[in-house]
């Protein structure tokens, strides 16, 4: 098991369908201990009934992983029960609804702000946090998680796709500052599946029929076959692999039509 005696934070499940729970899946089987977070204390009871399949896995809230003081908090709790951690993922984003609705060239100053915040910015406290703490062990593994409308035109993706691009290059500027102390950081970039986020995505399932048809392997991905590639991103075995965005897609993303 290539996860074997490792602690992996997942931040940002939701529920069953989530690339996160995917990603929990596959950690597990390869021996993680896993630990995550969650939006909302209202939650608790639902999170833990979801992970309760993860022996021992234990579950905080984070409301909000941009802010700086929300995430301090929890990953000083998380470290003095836990010690340190080898890896984290990062499962976090958000836009206004109504910016991804409308065309991207009525996006509000303030849904601009808030899509960055949540879908990037927290990515880059997330690690700066867990660095400051002398959180991660030697060798850990940082993970995103991106999306193709970061470098392509989506209908209805929009600001979300301005936010990937920069998570993205956050990716690379990570992975250099880290690579100092042998830590990585890489990026996964999912195909279309029907998440919850997804649903806020106008005519989501024409996306999903796209890629069945023009996709190498003519099928779509499943939230199992993200989490593998996540395991193998987290472990030793891409121990030369940082600053990168890999595409689990079935291979949509090398089609020009």
């Amino acid at each position: 098991m290539i996860l074997n005696g490792k602690k992996i934070l997942i931040m940002g499940i939701r529920n069953k369908w989530s690339i996160a729970f995917g990603i929990a899946q596959s950690a597990y089987e390869q021996g993680a201990q896993l630990l995550f977070t969650y939006m909302g204390e209202e939650n608790k009871d639902k999170i833990e009934e979801l992970i309760s399949e993860f022996k021992g896995a234990k579950a905080y809230v984070c409301d909000d992983a941009s802010e700086d003081t929300v995430v301090k908090n929890v990953f000083e709790q998380i470290k003095k029960e836990n010690g340190k951690i080898d890896g984290i993922v990062h499962a976090i984003a958000h836009a206004n609804t109504e910016d991804l609705h409308n065309d991207f060239i009525y996006t509000s100053k303030e849904g601009y702000a808030h899509a960055v915040d949540v879908s990037a910015y927290s990515f880059v406290l997330v690690a700066r946090i867990a660095k400051e703490l002398d959180m991660l062990n030697e060798k850990a593994s940082l993970l995103t998680l991106t999306y193709h409308g970061s470098t392509k035109v989506l209908e209805g993706y929009n600001v979300m796709g301005v936010a990937k691009a920069a998570l993205e290059a956050s990716v690379r500027y990570l992975a250099e500052n880290l690579g100092k102390d042998g830590m990585r950081v890489n990026a996964v970039s999912a195909g279309p599946i029907k998440t919850l986020s997804a649903k806020g995505i106008k005519d989501f399932g024409s996306i999903l029929t796209v890629v069945e048809q023009k996709a190498p392997l003519h099928q779509n991905v499943t939230t199992k076959q993200v989490g593998n590639v996540s395991a193998f991103l987290l472990s030793s075995m891409s121990e030369a692999v940082t600053g990168q965005v890999i595409y689990a897609d079935n291979g949509y993303n090398i089609m020009g039509v």
